[in-house]
């Protein structure tokens, strides 16, 4: 029995060591994970203090959805400025005509602001007349519109945009000319302009009340249309304008508007107007009327085609025009 104690010591102290061991693992890993604890307490409290609080989110307000307009959709055009002043026209003496020639007086239509609507384009295609088609240069529509014009035998001008006095607060549109251009400026951009419709016969300009009274403006813009050999019509949106003196100086073919048709939405207007026009073509043996693609002006010019064309020659803008001696 002697013997044994020994081992049963043995024994023992390797149990107690075997314990001892574990206790100090337990002890290391409550030892660090204490002083994990500790450490994310401190960066927490190093958070609050010096990052700045997080504002609370506003909540984001929903997304409109914008309503994207079809090819097909007409966008709005810049209308013309009408001048408020009558604006008279001088007529030079009408030559005398043969017996061989018509005695009914000749009579220009343009319409005029063509380009942003195909359907109203179409209606004015569709009348049994001789119209001039005026139309403006980077509109969505204009090369369908014009090709169609051409392809009915009708006469395609450009509407050439012009500073009006009122600009920038009425804006004539893109490829608009402006009196503040540099020359080099003004003449890159009307090329551009004439460029976006190659089939033209001559110009017209859109409302244009400050630059058509600017001759040094004007010299530029017709030297560029004798070297295109296109003719230009006076639309007359101011009575100062300087344009007849300007195209007299560089001998180019010329004419002015007689009357606007259809300035006032109005259908007893607007036949007034038509009226107007076929007493002034009677007078002098031509004149010229302006209207636009509205559709008061489709019905009226409708209805009274059949009476007009009984007292006028209906005639393309080109053969009205004249060099000027």
């Amino acid at each position: 029995m002697a013997k044994r104690k020994p081992q049963q010591k043995n024994k023992k102290s390797k149990k107690y060591r075997k314990n001892l061991s574990i206790r100090i693992s337990l002890l290391k890993a409550l030892a660090g994970l204490s002083i994990l604890v500790i450490v994310v307490a401190i960066i927490g409290i190093i958070a609050h203090y010096v990052m700045p609080p997080k504002q609370p989110s506003t909540p984001m307000p929903p997304k409109k959805t914008l309503a994207i307009k079809k090819p097909s959709e007409p966008q709005s055009p810049p209308f013309e400025i009408y001048p408020t002043e009558k604006v008279p026209v001088e007529r030079p003496i009408p030559k005398p005509e043969t017996p061989a020639e018509t005695k009914l007086p000749k009579v220009a239509i343009i319409i005029d602001d063509l380009g942003y609507d195909k359907k109203i384009a179409e209606k004015f295609l569709e009348l049994d007349a001789v119209l001039t088609f005026s139309v403006l240069p980077y509109s969505p529509f204009q090369k369908k519109i014009a090709r169609r014009a051409l392809d009915k035998g009708l006469e395609v001008m450009l509407h050439l945009p012009m500073e009006p006095l009122e600009y920038p607060a009425v804006d004539p549109g893109p490829g608009t000319l402006l009196a503040s251009m540099s020359p080099d400026e003004l003449i890159l951009q009307l090329e551009k302009n004439l460029d976006t419709l190659p089939a033209i016969k001559g110009v017209n300009n859109h409302m244009g009340s400050k630059l058509t009274a600017e001759s040094t403006q004007l010299y530029q813009i017709f030297s560029v249309l004798k070297k295109r050999g296109l003719f230009f019509i006076d639309s007359r949106t101011t009575a100062k304008t300087v344009c007849k003196p300007s195209a007299k100086l560089f001998k180019i073919p010329f004419a002015q508007r007689d009357v606007f048709l259809d300035h006032r939405q109005d259908p007893e207007f607007i036949r007034m107007q038509i009226r107007d026009l076929i007493e002034i073509a009677k007078r002098h043996g031509v004149a010229i009327g302006i209207a636009h693609p509205h559709m008061s002006t489709y019905s009226i010019l409708k209805e009274m085609l059949p009476d007009l064309q009984q007292k006028v020659h209906l005639v393309p803008a080109s053969e009205i025009v004249q060099v000027l001696d």
